[in-house]
């Protein structure tokens, strides 16, 4: 075959492989077998291997594209890639319609009677399509609705999606048959933005997490989650192997479209694959008799749904509606009635909230609800337990709100059996000890730093210098206490993934990076230990002073209990024996190891599974040049960071003090020094300049 015949010939496979792919994906109708498609495949590859000069972008072959990614770059939308606001009732839907007539100032539009566009809200990964002279250049997924991520390479091993719209003259024949006049509209823009989804079906979901069993692999919770894995793998042979399908359902580009139910039927004429279920409504009596068919019927649909979203089917009252917060105004995701599940409340936790407010939390026996694991539910306050007659040990209804908060609707009251317990608001703040007084239907810590200071204990146990928890910052702390799911730091190490990947803008995979991060924490060296317990007067340099001690007392120490045993052995005079320990010092931790709420606290936290790691010598070099010197850091060093330059004095046989004393040999002052460089002064302590520290190191 000759290069002439060759083109032909590829040309010729390529119109009959993409007619074959329109009429099963959007008609709905196989028109060859899947082994003679695979044949035909098979022919187009090989003769674009022997004439490679004819491959061009909008080939059925280069759906897979080649080597993997390093990383997704980052794609700027046209126009912004919204979210909906959501909806529970035909209540919320009437006050949808309200609120909108309220902010058009008329009923011009008619919105309540005449135009309205219903689609199933595929439970999928919404994307962007980019068409450039009608060949398929750009996909992206929605992103934080301004900027996305360019998955263009996955998205062309989705053979829903088509890597070439039809051309000018059968887009003008589909649109004929449709109903639709092709001289109103552009049919061969330069420049073309489709808006759609990506999801899988139930069988194939079904399918990958078998396998992914078999192997010993992550098993999906459901297909959104997977689907939205699969289109973010680096490597388009993955996502290929998942067989992704996908609908499409707006043009941001304006080609003449005057309707929302235009734009679904100028999508089919094109070639993509629209959802046929899809249709406008006159009514809001046919909007809410379309909702309920779906919400009985859903079972029988091959991909999962979670509701319906409803249009302004009019463009023009679309676009006048406009955008509030980040949502459009015309349109609204009605949600389907809450899944639920039963399960038992195995005891109810106080949670402190950062204003000092006491919020009852219910600890759940683990139950999956629409594909989350659950284990704690809000109990928001007492009137609301009362209203519900809920006791400890009770079976109840747990549901997912529009699919996303759990919460507690009924009690099963028939289920009891006499065992189960009343609850009652405690008198003491379990925090800090102080009175609990009662505010209207709140309950809240008498001392108006309770919240606060529990939100800076939890911060510090998790910083840098102490557990380390990376991805627990202010805002994640804050979120998780005013959502009641910590209450103390033996509570992180609690946390599910449910409980977090149910809580808006988290997510699983956040979720799970959480979760993965706390779980690496669970091992923890014995001075980040007792530095993260946060005791009064105890800082860094006196956390390892009191590690030291206890290595060189009782070098295997690996349990808390034992460090809590070992502390109260210790009688106020010896730990003021401990280098760097004054009187105190020495009171502070002797208190705090001796009061009975840390003692609990410290029993739960091992029971969270936390470990000491194994001891080592804390100072171990065998040029020992500081031995037996203190050293006090002050101020900021250029050369190095101060974390830095205590190490190396450890290295050389030194000790680090947090306080200047007629037994400190040197401080170090950097720039802009504190009141230690003072106090060094005053009690006559040889200072150094950073030049003069880095001489002394030998540097």
């Amino acid at each position: 075959m000759d290069k002439s015949q060759a083109k032909t010939r590829i040309e010729k496979l390529k119109t009959e492989i993409n007619k074959y792919r329109y009429a099963y994906h959007v008609l709905d109708k196989s028109l060859i077998s899947d082994a003679a498609l695979d044949s035909l495949k098979k022919e187009l590859f090989d003769l674009e291997q022997q004439f490679p000069e004819f491959i061009t972008p909008d080939s059925p072959t280069q759906r897979i594209g080649g080597e993997p990614l390093k990383q997704f770059k980052k794609v700027r939308h046209e126009a912004p890639m919204l979210s909906f606001n959501d909806a529970f009732s035909e209540q919320d839907m009437k006050d949808w319609i309200k609120r909108n007539e309220n902010y058009l100032k008329t009923t011009d539009y008619r919105l309540q009677t005449a135009d309205f566009y219903c689609e199933l809200k595929i439970d999928g990964l919404a994307i962007e399509l980019v068409y450039e002279n009608g060949v398929f250049v750009q996909g992206s997924t929605r992103g934080d609705g301004q900027t996305g991520e360019d998955i263009t390479q996955n998205l062309k091993t989705v053979d829903a999606i088509p890597l070439k719209i039809l051309e000018p003259d059968e887009v003008a024949k589909n649109l004929k048959s449709l109903g639709l006049k092709p001289n109103t509209y552009n049919l061969k823009p330069d420049h073309l933005v489709i808006r759609g989804e990506v999801f899988l079906t139930k069988k194939e979901f079904n399918r990958i997490n078998k396998e992914n069993e078999k192997r010993g692999e992550k098993i999906f919770a459901n297909p959104r989650n997977m689907a939205a894995g699969s289109v973010r793998q680096l490597n388009p042979k993955i996502t290929s192997s998942r067989k992704l399908d996908s609908f499409q359902y707006a043009i941001a580009t304006n080609i003449g479209q005057t309707r929302h139910l235009e734009e679904h039927l100028l999508l089919k004429a094109f070639g993509f694959k629209t959802n046929p279920n899809n249709k406008p409504a006159n009514s809001l009596k046919e909007v809410f008799n379309f909702r309920n068919y779906w919400e009985k019927h859903r079972e029988k649909l091959n991909y999962e749904i979670d509701g319906v979203v409803i249009i302004a089917n009019n463009n023009k009252t679309f676009k006048a509606l406009g955008v509030v917060g980040k949502a459009p105004r015309g349109i609204i995701a009605y949600k389907f009635s809450p899944r639920e599940a039963t399960t038992i409340i195995e005891g109810i936790k106080i949670q402190i909230g950062r204003t000092g407010t006491l919020t009852p939390v219910a600890i759940l026996k683990p139950v999956n609800v629409g594909g989350i694991t659950i284990t704690h539910a809000t109990l928001h306050n007492l009137d609301q337990i009362k209203r519900l007659g809920l006791k400890i040990g009770d079976t109840i209804i747990v549901s997912r709100a529009g699919d996303v908060i759990p919460q507690i609707t009924q009690v099963l009251k028939e289920f009891r059996t006499g065992k189960e317990k009343e609850f009652h608001m405690p008198k003491i703040c379990p925090f800090d000890g102080s009175k609990v007084i009662q505010d209207g239907v709140a309950y809240r810590c008498s001392n108006p730093n309770c919240g606060a200071r529990n939100r800076e204990s939890l911060r510090h146990f998790v910083s840098k210098s102490a557990f380390n928890i990376e991805g627990m910052g202010p805002k994640i702390i804050d979120r998780f206490l005013d959502e009641g799911l910590i209450s103390d730091a033996a509570d992180i190490f609690d946390l599910k993934k449910g409980d977090i990947a149910t809580l808006e803008r988290f997510g699983e995979k956040s979720a799970e990076n959480i979760i993965k991060e706390i779980t690496s924490r669970k091992k923890v060296s014995l001075p980040r230990f007792i530095y993260g317990l946060g005791i009064i007067h105890v800082g860094e340099e006196t956390a390892r002073a009191l590690a030291k001690q206890i290595i060189n007392n009782q070098q295997q120490i690996t349990k808390i209990t034992a460090v809590l045993k070992y502390f109260q052995n210790l009688s106020l005079e010896t730990l003021q024996e401990i280098p760097d320990i004054g009187p105190q010092v020495s009171k502070s931790i002797y208190n705090w190891f001796h009061d009975q709420k840390n003692i609990g606290f410290l029993k739960k936290l091992e029971n969270t599974g936390i470990e000491i790691e194994k001891p080592v010598i804390l100072s171990g070099a065998k040029n020992l040049k500081f031995k037996n010197k203190t050293f006090v850091l002050t101020g900021t060093m250029k050369s190095m960071p101060r974390d830095q330059a205590k190490e190396k004095i450890r290295e050389l046989g030194g000790e680090i003090s947090e306080s200047v004393s007629k037994q400190t040999d040197y401080v170090i002052a950097g720039a802009q020094p504190g009141s230690k460089y003072e106090k060094a002064k005053k009690l006559g302590v040889k200072i150094l300049n950073e030049t003069e520290f880095l001489k002394l190191l030998g540097k």
